[in-house]
């Protein structure tokens, strides 16, 4: 193999590294958006929970439940 033949190797292994590493960041960035919105899901069902919770005292204390 001469020195362009084996420069052109070396480029093309470092181009199929690079996208490897950028295919790996990717998923990396998915699976952390992925997680947060999970998170802000069950935050938002807790916080309705509580909300549902606090509407139902307010009634049971008013006497609106009856």
């Amino acid at each position: 193999m001469n020195n362009t033949q084996s420069a052109s190797h070396q480029a093309g292994q470092a181009k199929g590294q690079a996208e490897e590493k950028g295919r790996q960041l990717m998923d990396q960035a998915s699976n952390a958006a992925q997680s947060a919105k999970e998170s802000m899901q069950q935050a938002g069902q807790q916080l309705q929970a509580k909300a549902q919770d606090a509407t139902e005292a307010v009634k049971n204390a008013t006497g609106m439940n009856k």
